[in-house]
């Protein structure tokens, strides 16, 4: 157990150092559930999705080659603290000072961390600031916050004190997400110690970035505090589809998940609408956020049915996953994405890897694995993403001399074919698919053709 020092709103900017929002940006992340991933014994437990299934952070750390088998070279793990009856995800508080026994103790989560460091995998803890466990109105069992004055009232909330209208600013910041009670960050008590505690967490365990549960429940004078207390990349988690909304959170936190795009990208690669909406969505982003390459970018996560639960057309898929790797932001694949997990509503998303064997010879596995360690190869997070092309059916960028061509046309399609005349490439060059070498083209008379066959997705490189 670890107690934080009584540490003044004042002193906060003397936080641990850590690596900073510029340093993430080179980095892909995987992102796991800790009870999901690995046990420590190597057994393959069946379970209940609704509770604890067996995963540990010493399952984590014996199957870490797995993970570094695909190029990622950063984890975002399930918050760590000590939660309520039946919080198997980590986002129901109870004691804020002590981990979960169910994913391991304190030594087998800094040797988790450890074995990470050793093979220049960053760690990113889940955390949650806005509310705590299913406790009702009882919070004698909480830790720190056991009273009633560290929660919102329900003066002024929906029937039931739960939030209704998510666009509604008061009310979300107010009342009760899925009715768990609401920690009162505007209490100097509760701030402080939010604030402490997230200071203490990251220097005790050297974590090297912050991921933040539900970020537009607390009001935004709260986070410009906390992310410096934190002292590392933080981002964000802002469940909003709206561009507007979502990119006013970046003047709080270094970044946020890329929520608009993601419902763009659900909506073009799963439901086969027009490409023209990437098109649309980056100028926005453009004209609204502070900066791209500090967003996540993701197309599945442990809130939202798989992308294969809807669209079982595999090449879709790589389209999307294409996009997640290859666009500007830093990008999130979700564990299971490799395996070809198609899980629906939570929980039934968050289903245990361990029945896959930690099959590495899959199809999904070995595809990401060539577009993250392509992406480290050629540092395609420092060079800004241009448009080469856009139409109904397919979409076109660079980043720097990178070539990436998609499709939403499906594995159904025939073939596509487009000229390619906005590019950075001079005549004579020859550019060579990733996935197939020698799939080429030469750029002559300051153009050339891509054809995408079946629906697939290509990445061009100078050769």
């Amino acid at each position: 157990m670890w107690w934080p020092g009584v540490v003044a709103l004042a002193l906060v900017s003397l936080a641990v150092a850590s690596h900073t929002p510029d340093e993430w940006k080179s980095r892909s992340i995987y992102q796991l559930l800790t009870d999901r991933f690995a046990t420590a014994d190597g057994s393959t437990p069946g379970c209940s999705l609704s509770g604890y299934c067996g995963g540990k952070w010493s399952g984590i750390t014996k199957h870490l080659d797995y993970i570094k088998g695909m190029g990622f070279d950063a984890i975002w793990i399930s918050p760590v603290v000590k939660n309520t009856e039946g919080g198997y995800h980590g986002y129901w508080m109870q004691d804020m000072y002590a981990v979960n026994p169910y994913f391991g103790d304190e030594k087998e989560l800094k040797d988790l961390i450890k074995a990470c460091h050793d093979q220049d995998v960053w760690v990113m803890v889940d955390v949650v600031a806005n509310h705590v466990g299913q406790v009702g109105y009882d919070y004698s069992s909480i830790n720190p916050f056991n009273s009633s004055v560290y929660y919102h009232d329900c003066n002024g909330c929906p029937r039931d004190c739960k939030i209704i209208n998510y666009s509604n600013v008061p009310q979300t910041e107010h009342c009760r997400m899925a009715g768990l009670p609401d920690l009162n960050q505007s209490d100097t008590f509760v701030s402080s110690q939010l604030i402490s505690w997230i200071s203490e967490l990251m220097k005790t365990y050297d974590f090297d970035g912050v991921r933040i549960d539900t970020v537009p429940e607390v009001s935004k004078d709260f986070w410009p505090l906390f992310q410096n207390a934190i002292g590392a990349y933080a981002v964000g988690e802002v469940y909003d589809s709206r561009v507007s909304f979502v990119s006013g959170y970046q003047g709080c936190l270094d970044g946020v998940l890329s929520y608009p795009m993601f419902y763009t990208l659900r909506d073009v690669f799963q439901k086969t609408e027009s490409m023209y909406a990437i098109q649309s969505q980056i100028e926005a982003y453009k004209s609204s956020f502070k900066d791209l390459d500090l967003l996540g970018n993701f197309i599945d996560n442990h809130d939202q049915w798989r992308f294969l639960c809807k669209q079982c057309d595999t090449q879709l898929y790589k389209n999307a996953i294409v996009y997640t790797l290859m666009a500007q932001g830093i990008p999130i694949i979700y564990y299971g994405t490799e395996q070809g997990f198609n899980g629906g509503q939570d929980p039934a998303n968050r289903e245990p890897l361990w029945p896959t064997c930690f099959n590495n010879q899959t199809d999904l596995y070995s595809y990401i694995r060539n577009v993250v360690n392509f992406r480290k190869q050629v540092k395609a997070w420092a060079y800004p993403q241009e448009q080469s092309y856009a139409d109904d059916n397919f979409y076109a960028f660079t980043r720097g001399y990178t070539f990436v061509a998609l499709t939403n046309g499906g594995s159904h399609q025939d073939y596509l074919n487009h000229t390619i005349t906005h590019h950075p490439y001079r005549d004579g060059t020859k550019l060579c698919n990733i996935f197939w070498p020698q799939d080429c083209v030469v750029v002559t008379n300051g153009e050339f053709d891509v054809t995408l066959l079946r629906g697939e997705a290509k990445i061009f490189t100078p050769k």
